[in-house]
């Protein structure tokens, strides 16, 4: 059996997570601080790919990093990458897919912070930066930790837009959700029952890291 599809799923995962675990943050904490007709403008559009469908949000990356686009182009002509069907093309479509999980959860906490407690703080002198770090980001962790593991997840099974980026090489952008495909389609069950059953034993794991998250709030 043949585990690429498992280590380049778990790789783009992980990447995605990273960089949406910052820019969650950051978007949820600056939108934390809007108010009116901006905050919900600028929520709307974070929020936007959490409920388009894969393949439309496949189609506006191909539309943005495809190989003739202004992307796409650049990036080919001043470092000789493509964008599009390589394995690191995944991470794009992961990351906008799996970025409105970590955004929300993330805003939910900050906006549940209680800012008397931020106050108290600067009365003391100290500084913005620490309140951050060490006040806020302390108090919201399980929700951060939560939006993180929620984003993984969805990263981990991402499908529709990830087919259309990176496309189906075997070895080199396979991933599970498109080799469960794939397999399906050429009448290899066996193997493709293998995939959804490790697919299904991961996503176990996520919701039990997340029921316990829910649990330690009580």
């Amino acid at each position: 059996m043949d585990w690429y599809p498992l280590i380049n799923s778990l790789r783009v995962a992980l990447i995605s997570c990273v960089i949406v675990f910052f820019t969650g943050i950051a978007a949820a904490w600056y939108v934390s601080k809007l108010s009116g007709l901006l905050k919900a403008i600028t929520d709307v559009v974070l929020t936007l790919p959490l409920v388009l469908p894969p393949t439309v949000v496949g189609y506006f990356l191909l539309r943005l990093l495809g190989p003739r686009r202004i992307l796409g182009v650049w990036a080919f002509n001043n470092f000789g990458i493509r964008l599009t069907m390589m394995w690191y093309s995944a991470i794009f479509a992961s990351v906008v897919v799996s970025f409105p999980l970590m955004y929300r959860t993330a805003r939910g906490a900050f906006e549940a912070f209680d800012r008397t407690l931020e106050y108290s703080a600067k009365t003391l002198g100290l500084s913005d930066t620490y309140i951050f770090w060490r006040i806020r980001m302390p108090f919201c962790r399980q929700g951060i930790i939560a939006g993180t593991i929620l984003s993984f997840a969805r990263a981990l099974g991402e499908y529709g837009a990830t087919s259309m980026i990176a496309g189906y090489t075997p070895g080199r952008t396979t991933t599970i959700s498109t080799a469960v495909y794939q397999l399906w389609r050429t009448g290899d069950n066996s193997l493709a029952m293998k995939w959804v059953l490790v697919n299904l034993a991961i996503s176990f794991s996520v919701l039990t890291a997340i029921n316990f998250l829910e649990r330690g709030k009580q």
